[in-house]
């Protein structure tokens, strides 16, 4: 029987769903790099998420290896031109996590712009100050949304009923235009957007995409929305752009790095300015992370993988 390694945690339905489609499993989350590297050659398949690259010291072992599947939408730990030259097939699960990304994009953007967050702590530190807390309304307001995939029509489509124009601007892409977004050029949304959300993934060319550079040329100041990958704008960006007003407030589910308690001497010193704002909402890279999700991911990749058959 056909084997699939699966190195992260998963929802308990994997193992069952692989069985029911011809996979025997073997499902060891805790299994370390260097255990990967010494027993990948047993294996036909590979499930991820992205606790390890896969890279070419690991592909290179994967002598037997027919396809790897990534738990979730980014493939930014996957080299991905070494797997599609190896005739590995790269497999992902974004229409598992759409519906969760899209509402918790819709529910950080409200929480920034009607404050929320500062509210609630307010009220529990028994204070309670209405005009302090005066929220800006979604309605009449035009978002600009960079990246049209999974992830950005999912956000587009929880934007319908509050009464905002949409436009949706993707490089990748040609008439793709819907009934919740606008096609729109990159000056289109410059020249329009009272709020950016990003929904692109990491490559190369997104790698600190968003600079001053790029935020000057917004029209306005701007409300800032970053669920897709934390290195697509750095912490001093966000900073710089925030005390200058050219970011009127961020809601941020991912961070330039995410592991906070080892952050370099100049993240940390962007991060302490980020965190002291009132200004900036934080998830911890949530935006897709939902019970429902977890098992749909895995309901996704199985039919994928089935269909590789």
């Amino acid at each position: 029987m056909k084997t699939c390694l699966i190195i992260d945690l998963m929802h308990e339905s994997i193992t069952p769903l692989l069985e029911e489609v011809g996979w025997k499993v073997d499902y060891r989350p805790t299994i370390n790099r260097q255990e990967i590297i010494q027993s990948i050659h047993k294996y036909e398949g590979l499930i991820v998420r992205s606790k390890t690259a896969i890279d070419q010291e690991i592909i290179e072992k994967a002598t037997k290896l027919k396809w790897i599947g990534r738990a979730g939408a980014g493939l930014d730990q996957l080299d991905v031109a070494l797997l599609e030259e190896k005739n590995i097939a790269v497999l992902n699960a974004p229409e598992g996590n759409r519906d969760a990304l899209g509402e918790h994009a819709i529910t950080i953007l409200l929480t920034l712009l009607n404050k929320v967050h500062t509210a609630d702590r307010e009220v529990r530190q028994a204070k309670w100050d209405r005009e302090g807390n005066r929220g800006v309304e979604l309605m009449g307001k035009t978002v600009g949304i960079i990246g049209y995939g999974f992830m950005g029509q999912a956000f587009a489509r929880r934007l319908q009923g509050f009464g905002v124009q949409v436009l949706a601007y993707d490089k990748y892409k040609t008439a793709y235009g819907d009934a919740f977004a606008q096609e729109a050029s990159l000056a289109q949304i410059f020249e329009q957007a009272d709020i950016l959300s990003l929904h692109v993934p990491l490559t190369d060319e997104t790698h600190f995409m968003i600079t001053h550079e790029f935020l000057q040329n917004f029209k306005k100041d701007i409300f800032f929305l970053n669920t897709a990958r934390g290195k697509n704008v750095s912490l001093k960006t966000l900073s710089e752009a925030l005390a200058s007003g050219k970011l009127k407030g961020a809601a941020l589910d991912v961070l330039e790095n995410e592991k906070i308690g080892k952050l370099t001497t100049d993240q940390q010193y962007y991060f302490d300015q980020l965190i002291n704002s009132d200004r900036v909402v934080f998830t911890p890279h949530v935006g897709g992370w939902t019970f429902e999700s977890y098992e749909k991911i895995n309901q996704t990749l199985v039919s994928k993988i089935k269909a590789l058959d």
